[in-house]
């Protein structure tokens, strides 16, 4: 029996892959429609929205959105070209689009800046922990785990759920609306590109999961898959909970930094007596 995957169908309709790929996907979606359907997108939409909150998400999510190019690179570094086709596929894909995501990491920026945050809020704006469990699950898996269960913690889970969120706040032009119109193309500039219905980047992702891992994946490996990408969905859920608990604190960037006014009796308290 030939285990091995090849293509044949449309690439964005779930039909043209395995039966363990379309049942993987519809084992994650009640954890996936937890982050395209939460309240915090829905206040989003509706310009619901209240600033506090919106500092928190924008800021706390910043990390991914940085590293994500570095979340590809290390996968990146896992791949032998020439080996096998499916990490053929992956460098490929990888190679591409790491410079694309870039792109991205300005785009929030201008995003941020277009809602009140300054760039120095989103670079050195402590974050909380809370917020900071994404980043480090993308970091782990993508330095730790095989090729196969980064790229589908990262490209697959999160770029695939992150579209779907981003459509969710695009469908209406109540929150566009809610910038000055000459900042209007500089804000929604990152979301609109992710609302795309063509994003072909999750598609692509599962065909190289699919060709990695062939027709029949071993029971382990399609369990670790479906963890992988249950936990991303998880983290941001958590995210997001915490961006809609945390709304009667002050934003991140409002968190000063006292240490300056300790440091005399710090100094005082353990100087060194020769």
């Amino acid at each position: 029996m030939n285990d091995e995957f090849i293509r044949v169908g449309p690439l964005k309709e779930i039909g043209s892959y395995p039966i363990w790929a379309r049942e993987l996907v519809h084992l994650c979606e009640d954890s996936k429609r937890q982050v395209v359907e939460h309240e915090l997108f829905r206040k989003m939409r509706d310009a619901e929205l209240d600033e506090s909150t919106l500092h928190h998400f924008l800021i706390g999510v910043w990390p991914v959105i940085e590293q994500f190019p570095q979340y590809m690179a290390l996968n990146l570094l896992k791949i032998r070209y020439g080996r096998t086709r499916g990490q053929d596929l992956a460098r490929k894909y990888l190679v591409r689009n790491i410079r694309v995501e870039q792109t991205h990491a300005e785009h929030w920026l201008e995003w941020a800046l277009a809602s009140g945050v300054t760039r120095d809020d989103l670079m050195f704006s402590p974050v909380p922990v809370p917020m900071l469990a994404l980043c480090h699950w993308c970091w782990h898996t993508c330095e730790r785990d095989t090729l196969a269960l980064g790229m589908a913690a990262t490209n697959f889970a999160i770029e695939g759920a992150t579209g779907e969120w981003a459509l969710q706040v695009c469908s209406r032009d109540a929150y566009e609306q809610t910038f000055a119109p000459a900042q209007r193309t500089r804000a929604m500039k990152w979301l609109k590109l992710h609302a795309q219905y063509d994003d072909a980047h999750p598609w692509e992702a599962l065909e190289i999961l699919c060709t990695m891992l062939g027709n029949n994946p071993t029971a382990r490996d399609f369990a670790h898959m479906h963890t992988a990408i249950c936990n991303s969905y998880d983290y941001m859920r958590m995210t997001l909970d915490y961006c809609l608990d945390a709304s009667v604190l002050p934003p991140p960037h409002e968190v000063r930094f006292e240490g300056a006014a300790l440091l005399p009796r710090i100094k005082g308290r353990f100087a060194y007596v020769g």
